[in-house]
């Protein structure tokens, strides 16, 4: 760092290297404060992430506590033009579904072309919109083709309108209801009822119909909704005419995958704390929350939700601990429990007082954002950061002072030294001066 000392003009001593090597013994408090500045980022890095983890934890845990998800529907379709979905209330078992027809818009083509700048509204600059037996007048502006289509088009009308320039020049208009089914039929006329654009030729709106085991159903879109109570299949044009069998099964295998994920989700963090606050051996070192004991309470909690709160274990359903303390899973006894006695596998897993609602408590205790007991040790993290931050600045100032003093000292010490040069220099020539005299 430059100096503003005179750098040993007359002692010959390297000044500025001397303050620099005084500076670097006097920054060794404020070096140790920055290197546990950066153990400090790293460890609430860590904390962090683990906190991810959790909360993640948490949310899968919730999930697969929730007994009524815990054996969920599968709904197919045999037919590709049917497609189905299911809800919890859905019942098992298959229906048939025979497709008569798709829900289509209403349409109008008008038999008279004009030019978009033709007026074609007669009786004035207003036409009559009539929609499930609601009349709406719509204002056109100067009644002009173009000025109709865009007052049609405008928002809310519930209709949508274009054109189609004929070989001549001319256009023809056309309508059609923005939804389909029977209720978007409409009428469109002047407003003294005349028609316009001589007449149009009416598509007329249908719903789309169907069978489902014999019964006779409709529906204003082509998807029906609670025909079966939770039940929503919707149609295509590939199926009309054809009939489709929908199954509704459940989901045998899933508690299987949910459980093993759950339990991998689970081993994973007790992984994740024998890291960050074990000893390695062959490292020799610590992990970097080596001394945060509510990281370890989480991992000890965790391996605790093993354990029913009535005393018993969850052996018979095919999840032990190891030497370890990890969680293990035996998909085949967990099976063979699940199909003998499912309201029990049931009951051991999902609930509040299941292995499923244990894990999620012991999980949203620590990583709730308000209270959590991970959530306030990153926050006493923070404080630490803030502190250490605070600390190293004051260092900052108090060196840049110290380096000050010192750059002080040596120029004083410097100067002093010149002044007594120029002194003995001064005497050395009166001496000289007086011998000479004496000669």
């Amino acid at each position: 760092m430059a100096t503003s000392s005179i750098s040993g003009l007359v002692s010959g001593l390297p000044t500025a290297d001397l303050i620099d090597q005084l500076m670097q013994l006097e920054s060794v408090s404020q070096s140790r404060l920055k290197t546990r500045l950066s153990k400090e980022q790293l460890a609430v890095n860590s904390l962090q992430t683990f906190n991810s983890q959790v909360a993640s934890l948490a949310a899968k845990a919730k999930e697969l506590a929730d007994a009524a998800a815990w054996m969920p529907l599968t709904a197919t379709s045999s037919q590709a033009g049917v497609s189905v979905s299911a809800g919890a209330g859905a019942p098992v078992g298959s229906f048939s579904v025979h497709v008569e027809a798709l829900a289509t818009q209403h349409r109008l083509r008008f038999g008279d072309g004009a030019a978009l700048t033709d007026v074609v509204v007669t009786g004035g600059t207003t036409v009559e919109l009539t929609i499930g037996g609601n009349t709406t007048t719509i204002e056109t502006g100067d009644g002009t083709l173009q000025g109709l289509v865009d007052a049609l088009n405008a928002t809310g009308t519930g209709v949508r309108a274009s054109t189609i320039r004929q070989d001549d020049g001319q256009h023809r208009l056309v309508v059609q209801s923005a939804g389909t089914g029977e209720e978007q039929r409409f009428t469109l006329a002047g407003a003294d009822g005349s028609a316009l654009l001589g007449g149009a030729e009416v598509t007329e709106a249908q719903d789309a119909r169907a069978r489902v085991d014999g019964v006779s159903v409709t529906s204003a879109t082509n998807t029906f909704t609670d025909v079966v109570p939770d039940l929503t299949f919707t149609v295509s044009a590939a199926a009309v005419g054809s009939t489709a069998e929908l199954v509704l099964a459940q989901d045998s295998s899933a508690p299987a995958k949910a459980v093993k994920a759950l339990i991998e989700q689970v081993n994973g963090l007790i992984g994740q704390v024998a890291s960050l606050t074990g000893y390695d051996s062959a490292t020799k070192a610590t992990g970097l929350l080596g001394n945060d004991s509510t990281v370890r309470a989480v991992g000890s909690a965790l391996q605790q939700t093993i354990w029913p709160p009535d005393g018993g274990s969850l052996a018979s359903v095919g999840i032990q601990t190891d030497r370890y303390g990890k969680l293990t899973f035996d998909e085949a006894a967990f099976a063979k429990a699940l199909a003998d006695d499912p309201d029990a596998v049931t009951a051991a897993i999902t609930g509040a007082a299941g292995l499923a609602g244990r894990v999620q408590a012991v999980a949203e205790q620590a990583s709730d954002s308000t209270d959590g007991t991970l959530t306030a040790a990153l926050q006493g993290r923070t404080s630490s950061i803030d502190r250490l931050k605070s600390g190293i600045e004051d260092w900052d100032r108090r060196l840049e002072l110290r380096r000050t003093n010192l750059e002080r000292q040596f120029t004083a010490l410097e100067t002093a030294l010149a002044r007594m040069q120029s002194q003995s220099d001064w005497l050395t020539s009166q001496l000289g001066s007086l011998a000479a005299n004496n000669g």
